[in-house]
């Protein structure tokens, strides 16, 4: 198939551009290959994915001149939405870049979807959606409209968006609710990644909520197998509801972790000892998270299953290879 992939240098983007060539597919992915960390990471991550059936274009999704174009050229049969402004800290710092991406941009992406009709609209949401909700564990039922963060409110806004096209123009699309993620190839923004470079340079970790804190940790392989066999299950109309073509799913462990839980077992690998700097609760940050990952069961066939302490350690040995730690 042809496919296009958005935000295709980043964590989760490049997982499932190396899957999709992997399996025969034709891709186009798009970055723009920002300094909201290392662009170096990036590149790198592009030279990993390299493959003759992969074609890279550094561009922002909300170029409304470039990205109709690419979609009038290319004519993809699927679209995997990855891109966008990340981290619920930083959008504290910088609302207006989570505006234009996440807002101003996946919003070009349905306008170039609404003229071109992919069979699918896959794009990633987030478990942070699910904000001061109280229901555990968390269901694509429950109510979603008190998120604690502007980057949750930008990705609710995306949901709400993408159920409008859907409506409006039958754009078969699924949403993607993510938990979590971690695994080779990271974000640096991200606990794990963070807690693995301060340990072996000999720092203090912050721990917030005193350790208080619990997550759905969700291994890359996890995330990236539950898309490829979302690919063909396109959501289609409900003649008989009027239910437009659009679905939505958490993908997580189902098991949530204690911090200091991670924490012990990333130390375990690392063979160091963390020296922690306990926190209170940080503005925008979820106690707990805890998907329920049945909808997608029912749908795939298939769990998330990698184990933390088995994808720590895929972890670990990933950072201590590339950073020649």
């Amino acid at each position: 198939m042809k496919i296009l992939v958005t935000g295709c240098a980043g964590f989760i983007g490049a997982h499932i551009v190396k899957r999709l060539t992997a399996d025969g597919h034709s891709v186009t992915g798009i970055d723009n290959l920002n300094s909201y960390y290392d662009p170096d990471l990036k590149k790198a991550r592009l030279d990993w994915i390299r493959h003759p059936d992969f074609h890279f274009t550094e561009m922002n999704l909300e170029d409304k001149k470039a990205l109709p174009r690419l979609f009038d050229r290319l004519k993809p049969q699927v679209v995997i939405n990855m891109a966008a402004q990340a981290g619920v800290r930083y959008s504290l710092e910088a609302p207006h870049a989570y505006i234009r991406s996440n807002v101003d941009g996946f919003t070009n992406l349905l306008e170039c979807c609404r003229m071109q009709k992919p069979e699918h609209l896959i794009y990633a949401s987030t478990s942070s959606v699910y904000g001061a909700n109280k229901q555990i564990p968390f269901s694509t039922d429950d109510r979603t409209d008190h998120p604690i963060s502007l980057y949750a409110a930008t990705k609710k806004a995306n949901e709400l968006l993408a159920w409008t096209y859907s409506h409006l123009y039958d754009i078969p699309a699924s949403g993607l609710r993510f938990f979590t993620v971690y695994g080779p190839w990271g974000r640096p923004d991200m606990a794990l990644f963070t807690f693995t470079k301060r340990i072996l340079e000999g720092k203090p970790i912050d721990v917030y909520n005193y350790g208080n804190m619990k997550r759905d940790f969700t291994y890359v392989d996890d995330i990236v197998e539950s898309i490829v066999r979302l690919i063909p299950e396109a959501p289609e109309r409900n003649d008989k509801t009027g239910e437009p073509p659009y679905a939505l799913y958490n993908i997580g462990s189902h098991s949530p972790v204690n911090l200091l839980d991670m924490i012990s077992l990333l130390e375990e690998k690392l063979g160091e000892k963390a020296i922690k700097r306990s926190l209170p609760l940080q503005p925008g940050d979820m106690v707990e998270t805890y998907a329920d990952v049945t909808p997608l069961m029912k749908k795939t066939g298939f769990k998330p299953s990698v184990p933390l302490k088995e994808g720590i350690s895929r972890f670990v040995d990933w950072y201590r290879d590339f950073y020649s730690v």
